[in-house]
């Protein structure tokens, strides 16, 4: 692994977030915090490094499990593939989640706290019993906000949009977010849709789906509850 040229990578994943255009100032936060933690990776379709990203990942979770502090984030960078479209990239994002979450699953159980079936209104991604809500990046997005030189997979603790919810705050966050993107887009993202409402699945590739599309994630935890949602 090429240490100088990885850091250069994530240094420039945290010039991204520093744009001014960059509409999501909770990632700001977390940064200006130090509170966003990288791992650069070498394919997205490759499943080399899934061992590696697990352990980052896991002990991402435990440091954030120890805080009190709001605005934690993970950023998986891959060097490539070079991105072509938006289907690619959401084929392989959902690829690289499907062994992660196998991998998973061979020690944790899914976070109860959430549901496990992708096309629930409640699932979220969960690692280490620990949710999370996932925002991918690639140069190839159809959303200008989105649009990072690296595919990118950014793992967000699902607690803290909860614990923002109790708050006033997370109203003001989301309003502020849609109006950049607006302004930078030209539109809010058609597939945002709040927690509970409809799967959060259909925002993590940042690719428009159309009505047939079924999310190809399958959860092998021990112990899920096999359901289809209503």
């Amino acid at each position: 692994m090429d240490n100088v040229a990885d850091e250069l990578i994530i240094e420039q994943y945290k010039a991204y977030l520093e744009k001014k255009e960059f509409a999501c100032i909770a990632a700001k936060a977390a940064l200006g915090r130090q509170q966003i933690k990288c791992f650069v990776a070498d394919h997205l379709a490759c499943p080399k490094d899934d061992t590696a990203i697990v352990q980052f990942l896991y002990s991402f979770i435990d440091a954030y499990r120890k805080s009190d502090e709001l605005y934690h984030s993970a950023a998986i960078i891959f060097k490539g593939p070079e991105m072509r479209n938006e289907r690619m990239f959401d084929e392989l994002l959902w690829q690289r989640l499907q062994a992660l979450s196998d991998m998973d699953a061979r020690s944790f159980d899914y976070d109860n706290r959430v549901a496990a079936d992708p096309s629930s209104g409640k699932f979220s991604f969960s690692l280490k019993e620990e949710a999370f809500y996932i925002v991918g990046l690639h140069p190839a997005s159809s959303r200008l906000t989105r649009q990072f030189s690296y595919p990118t997979l950014v793992f967000n603790p699902h607690k803290q949009f909860e614990q923002l919810r109790e708050t006033a705050k997370y109203n003001n966050i989301k309003g502020v977010v849609r109006k950049r993107d607006v302004a930078y887009s030209g539109s809010v993202n058609p597939m945002l849709d709040d927690f509970g409402e409809v799967s959060e699945v259909f925002q993590y590739s940042g690719r428009k789906y159309d009505e047939s599309w079924e999310c190809p994630l399958k959860i092998n935890h021990a112990g899920v509850v096999r359901h289809t949602a209503p």
